[in-house]
């Protein structure tokens, strides 16, 4: 027969509907969608939906999990698993949080080649490049990055690791220059230095340590100067500008107003820019809530959320970054300036955004595809093996009951840091397996995961960018 696996009763959207399907796959990659049931032989296995949402396996395009050199934070197979528990099917990784950090082919081959046997999802990767580079003269790693198949290039605008130094104003241009002859966008950490360190020392002085003071000096201001210099950096190179976990909604203001002028630009949020705030959050949850760029206010979260149902950001992603909680969020004699920014995200990214955006009426079901997984996929050169339920697309599924009500149990989290600032949220809708190239990774029901290896690296396969679609 032409398939040896058949997921059915499945429900997979069209347009802002549903319709009922049987999905054919062969050799992990559809080769059929019908409503009829299949007929069955010897050797086709079976997957039952059940008749709930099958999604496009969701993306997550932004994730630390710092495997080589952190791994007491995290590993690939705990973040990873992670990820599945979550419905996220393919990760990228980011260039910073590994030792070495990727800056250079050999890097890259040499990460993969640490992480390959314990990946549960497919992952990709973002290339690297920093001040450093810039200063010794080694932009050539840039086109040679490119070629080995990373998605993007980000660079820090404010410190990240030590082997990971941040730009100064004129290196940021000239990684721009680079980066635009590739054709692959350049994701900034949109923070003004100079604005965060001066207000982070003057509230210091000033005595504060309660957790909204990081907020108060990570201004919003901070980033939005940043965003602005990035539009200009794109208009004057040509290069594609990504806005990675956007926090403001004058962030996203400013991304509309450049995609208006024709402009070469594209951003994301993660789920705690929407759903959570600084004053609320950082008093509760304190060094657990701390992130750069920092919560913002409720005001923030609504103006998110409209921009990202409206076109004016174009997907989400996490900034999952978990810490130990011993040595680097509670550590003896740190405080709220001094303890390590970042949250674990990956399990939590698809619920948080199908309960809150789907099922509360702020995203439409055709938006929902486009921001967990079409769009990622487009914008780093995935599409159509992976963001699609098309014929010859990976069979890569987010299976999401959309009734199930629960809360979010830091506890019950796979990475090893079991902390977030979302502890207690209660959710309605929760994913009930991740199907990545036709295998069962995670199923909820049997509290089963695939092991370490079945996920596997994806290279670039297009140079492809994001059309300029608006509401109004």
């Amino acid at each position: 027969m032409g398939y040896d696996k058949v997921l059915k009763n499945a429900r997979i959207p069209q347009g802002d509907h549903t319709v009922k399907a049987n999905i054919l796959i062969k050799d992990g990659v559809i080769v059929g969608i019908n409503a009829e049931e299949a007929p069955l032989s010897d050797g086709v296995a079976i997957i039952d939906a059940e008749g709930h949402l099958v999604l496009p396996g969701c993306i997550d395009s932004h994730t630390h999990i710092n495997d080589p050199g952190f791994t007491h934070r995290e590993d690939f197979l705990t973040g990873t698993r992670g990820a599945a528990a979550g419905g996220i099917t393919t990760v990228i990784d980011m260039p910073c949080c590994s030792v070495p950090s990727v800056r250079s082919v050999e890097q890259l081959e040499y990460k993969i080649s640490q992480i390959k046997d314990k990946a549960v999802v497919d992952y990709a990767m973002w290339g690297g490049v920093t001040g450093e580079d810039v200063r010794e003269n080694k932009l050539n790693i840039v086109k040679a990055q490119a070629d080995a198949g990373v998605v993007a290039f980000k660079v820090y605008m404010t410190p990240s690791v030590p082997s990971y130094p941040r730009v100064s104003d004129a290196e940021m241009l000239e990684c721009f220059y680079a980066v635009a002859e590739t054709g692959l966008s350049v994701g900034i950490h949109a923070e003004n230095f100079s604005i965060c360190d001066f207000y982070v020392k003057k509230l210091q002085k000033e005595g504060r340590t309660d957790g909204p003071a990081w907020a108060e000096a990570r201004k919003t201001l901070a980033e939005k100067v940043a965003i602005e210099l990035g539009i200009s950096f794109s208009e004057e190179t040509g290069a594609r500008l990504h806005i990675v976990h956007m926090s403001s909604g004058i962030g996203s203001q400013l991304i509309r107003q450049a995609k208006e002028r024709g402009l070469k630009v594209t951003s994301e949020v993660c789920p705690h820019y929407l759903v959570i705030n600084a004053r609320d959050a950082m008093t509760e949850f304190g060094p657990f809530a701390k992130i750069a760029p920092p919560l913002r206010t409720k005001e923030d979260n609504a103006i998110m959320w409209g921009g990202l149902a409206d076109g004016s950001i174009d997907f989400v992603a996490t900034d999952h970054a978990p810490y130990e909680i011993a040595t680097e969020k509670l550590a003896p004699g740190t405080d709220i300036w001094t303890c390590f920014p970042g949250m674990p995200g990956v399990e939590t990214m698809v619920p948080v955004i199908v309960s809150e955006g789907y099922n509360k009426g702020r995203l439409s079901l055709s938006r929902l595809v486009e921001v967990l997984s079409r769009n990622a996929a487009i914008h780093y050169g995935l599409y159509p093996k992976k963001g699609a339920i098309e014929i010859g697309s990976d069979a890569d599924f987010t299976i999401i009951d959309l009734n199930r009500e629960w809360a979010i149990d830091q506890a019950l989290m796979q990475c090893k840091s079991k902390f977030t600032a979302l502890h207690g949220m209660k959710l309605k809708g929760k994913v009930a397996k991740s199907i990545v190239r036709g295998n069962v990774v995670f199923d909820e029901s049997a509290n089963t995961f695939a092991e370490g290896g079945a996920g596997t690296f994806i290279k670039r396969q297009t140079i492809s960018s994001l059309g300029r679609i608006l509401k109004y």
